[in-house]
């Protein structure tokens, strides 16, 4: 592969980093909103989710040209196709991010309900995720990353105790169903930006090592 599309390469690996700093910063930004009870963090992040979108959509082009241009075999084929899917993982964060930025502004016009300190808990260990997986990425690293696939089962723990006092709070009191339907929503929200954090850190074991283990986190002997 020619110096010039090493160099493109190196540059599209920027574009994504950048991408995904403005990403999770929108994330902390909603999470924040939510926690403080801060309408305009809400509405910060709400602002911030057009600019992610795009870059997103420039991610995507100077993928396309890359491949067009250059045609990429073995490890820079899989980092353009772990970078176009990755671009596309972070913009649906900046989404979901966006989304719990307006939850966050419909709960924090009523009185502070009992099962928010779980979703603070819940969007700590879901930030960690998606920094990490970040992480493994520019260190390219196949076992850090495997480690962020590890965790997600304890946020889905901690989604299914949220689901369980959410229903505990309504059988109490039937006036706060629908402030208690938006606090399941937001925790939605958080299980599937881990989720999708997860994705990343599939796709870059398959960068690194050539191999899909999507729905199967144990590698054995791949690492």
């Amino acid at each position: 592969m020619g110096k010039s599309c090493c160099r493109e390469i190196e540059e599209l690996k920027k574009f994504i980093l950048y991408l995904g700093s403005e990403v999770e910063q929108s994330l902390r930004l909603s999470i924040k909103a939510l926690e403080a009870r801060n309408v305009e963090l809400a509405q910060e992040t709400v602002a911030r989710d057009k600019k992610i979108d795009r870059y997103e959509i420039k991610v995507e082009e100077e993928c396309l040209q890359i491949l067009a241009l250059y045609q990429p075999v073995a490890i820079d084929l899989r980092m353009i196709i772990g970078i176009l899917k990755i671009n596309n993982d972070l913009e649906r964060i900046g989404d979901l991010s966006s989304n719990i930025a307006r939850k966050a502004m419909y709960l924090s016009t009523l009185p502070r309900l009992n099962v928010t300190d779980n979703l603070i808990r819940m969007s700590e260990k879901v930030v960690y995720m998606l920094r990490s997986s970040l992480d493994s990425f520019v260190n390219m690293d196949s076992e850090a990353a495997l480690i962020v696939c590890s965790n997600d089962e304890e946020v889905d723990e901690i989604n299914k105790n949220v689901y369980r006092l959410v229903e505990s709070e309504i059988n109490k009191n039937v006036d706060l169903f629908n402030p208690l339907v938006c606090v399941i929503n937001t925790a939605r929200h958080l299980e599937r930006i881990a989720d999708i954090s997860t994705y990343i850190a599939e796709e870059v074991i398959y960068i690194v090592k050539g191999k899909i283990i999507r729905h199967n986190h144990s590698l054995g002997n791949t690492l």
